[in-house]
């Protein structure tokens, strides 16, 4: 019996790989009932709930990340510090100084676990040399704490993108002077990992949140019964995103050879939705969770497939990421203004990045050649430099957004691409000044074809490699199939509804959703009850057996 009991607190206790703490889980509700029973002691007194939420938040990064904590902490040690010693100094160079330490620590740790294999190999390939990767944090875990890490591969810790970007974003509000330093570490700590958005978004802007530690806690009743519907909604979106993906769109990707073109096409649109649904059924979960806590997270999603452009897409879609880009990338950058000189040096590292992905020497040659060509082209025609000016620091945004989700070329060419879609849409608003229209047929039209230029993209950003990518596009080319779309239909009704489904939702008016999260949110409690036992219980019977993770964990 004591074995018995050993084994269960030990599973709840200790970190299992193959088993992260997930919003998705029975065990995570059964966590976060436990955190709000204490939390209702403690909710009065700021210092307290601080401490005690960081402490949950710490957890639960142990449980979806193991070792891993101790990067996170790191993160927190070292810019609390720097944040100090900014707020403390009086030369505007310390300031500077102070920020550039931290900028390249930060980057220096978020290139070394996402890239460091990929520089190895390639510089591998580059100059016929052999050496053999490897990993030093696998090889101290493995050392210090009795983990079993392979030492020549690389592991990503979760949320590691997201939580970097949200720590840099203190240093650079500090250094502006848009935010006064925390009082102690522990309101930065909680800042940094505060669990519901800690793994996968949305990112968290110091500006926008760090002032709600310190205000008492208010939860209105209308907005109680808001955090419901958003974790109900989210995870209903999480089902439906599973169930596309596990009967249709994973089949595809993994095996193109097998299926039309038709399908093909079918199967972008498909996970274009299951994407969708995946990443903002997240954060639809982590909004309604930090609200019952009494935080206020921003929208992160905001029906982005009704975008008429390619620029209202990116406006509506992981708007934390596409805002913290805008703020802390493309206007320093110079905006639409005007290239600078760190938009030259962002283009030399793009293009050293090319250098190594591609794995060729001769590009060494190649590029600087090519930028050489556009600086005499940028001196003699005044039109091509403004051209190259005004939209330089558009494709910078997008080629390092792309880098941000990992180092292949597929997502520097589905960064690129995009780039080059808000450019094209950029210049055909000059060419067509004041192109919108009220008419719904034009509307629908507009919003059709940026949603299939964006479901486009991503076949690079789905595919496991180019040669999945190549196989794709010759099945839409060479084998449509398009007498077989009835015979299509009918074997995948049940997909091909709930897909069709999902996007009729997703098109639904603004003012009718509004209205019916409103109704639900001001519901009497007995109404919410039976609407979350309903729900809870029909969610079960349509989950598959096992729940994926969701998909930004990768990133």
């Amino acid at each position: 019996m004591n074995s018995f009991f050993q084994d269960i607190i030990h599973n709840l206790i200790a970190f299992q790989q193959d088993k992260p703490l997930l919003f998705t889980h029975l065990f995570f509700w059964i966590f976060f009932s436990f955190v709000l029973f204490g939390y209702s002691f403690l909710y009065k007194f700021n210092k307290a709930r601080t401490i005690y939420l960081l402490l949950v938040s710490f957890f639960f990064y142990y449980k979806t990340s193991g070792v891993f904590l101790l990067l996170l902490l790191f993160t927190i040690c070292s810019d609390y510090i720097w944040g100090k010693c900014i707020s403390s100094s009086k030369k505007i160079w310390k300031k500077k100084l102070f920020v550039a330490i931290s900028v390249c620590l930060n980057l220096f740790l978020l290139g070394y676990f996402k890239y460091a294999y990929f520089f190895t190999e390639s510089a591998n390939q580059i100059f016929g040399t052999h050496i053999k990767f490897f990993n030093h944090f696998s090889h101290f875990s493995n050392s210090f704490f009795s983990t079993s890490f392979s030492v020549d591969k690389l592991i990503l810790p979760v949320g590691i993108s997201f939580f970097t970007f949200q720590s840099l974003s203190y240093i650079i509000d500090l250094y502006r002077e848009k935010i006064k330093p925390v009082n102690n570490i522990f309101e930065y700590g909680f800042f940094v990992c505060f669990f519901p958005h800690l793994v996968a978004g949305p990112i968290v802007k110091a500006h926008e949140f760090l002032y709600q530690i310190n205000l008492p806690y208010k939860l209105y009743r209308s907005e109680f019964g808001m955090a419901i519907f958003w974790v109900l909604n989210g995870l209903a979106k999480k089902v439906l995103a599973d169930y596309i993906g596990v009967n249709f769109v994973d089949r595809i990707f993994e095996n193109p050879n097998y299926y039309s073109g038709i399908e093909v096409v079918l199967g972008t649109l498909g996970y274009s939705l299951q994407i969708y649904a995946d990443f903002s059924g997240y954060t639809d979960i982590a909004i309604g969770v930090a609200l019952l806590l009494g935080f206020r997270l921003k929208t992160n999603f905001n029906s982005p497939y009704k975008a008429q452009s390619t620029s209202e897409f990116w406006q509506r879609w992981h708007i934390s990421l596409s805002s913290w880009l805008k703020e802390y990338l493309y206007i320093p950058l110079g905006g639409n203004r005007q290239g600078s000189l760190a938009s030259y040096l962002c283009i030399t590292l793009i293009g050293s990045v090319f250098i190594l992905l591609s794995g060729a020497l001769w590009l060494f040659w190649l590029i600087p050649a090519v930028g050489f060509v556009f600086g005499v082209l940028m001196y003699f025609f005044a039109s091509f430099k403004k051209t190259i000016h005004t939209n330089i620091n558009i494709m910078i945004t997008m080629l390092l957004g792309g880098l941000w989700h990992g180092s292949s070329w597929l997502f520097m060419i589905w960064g690129g691409l995009n780039g080059l879609g808000l450019v094209i849409h950029k210049l055909w608003q000059k060419i067509v000044p004041n192109n919108r229209s009220e008419n719904p047929a034009v509307k629908f039209f507009w919003m059709l074809l940026t949603l299939l230029f964006i479901s486009f993209t991503r076949i690079w950003f789905r595919s496991d490699d180019l040669e999945t990518v190549a196989n794709l596009f010759d099945r839409i080319q060479n084998h449509l199939g398009l007498y077989l779309t009835l015979k299509i239909m009918a074997s995948y009704q049940k997909v091909l509804w709930v897909i069709a489904g999902g996007y009729f939702i997703h098109w639904l008016p603004e003012r009718f959703k509004n209205m019916y999260r409103t109704w639900f949110s001001k519901s009497p409690i007995p109404v919410l009850s039976m609407a979350v036992v309903l729900l809870v219980f029909l969610l079960y019977q349509a989950m598959s057996a096992d729940m994926q993770p969701f998909i930004y964990f990768q990133f």
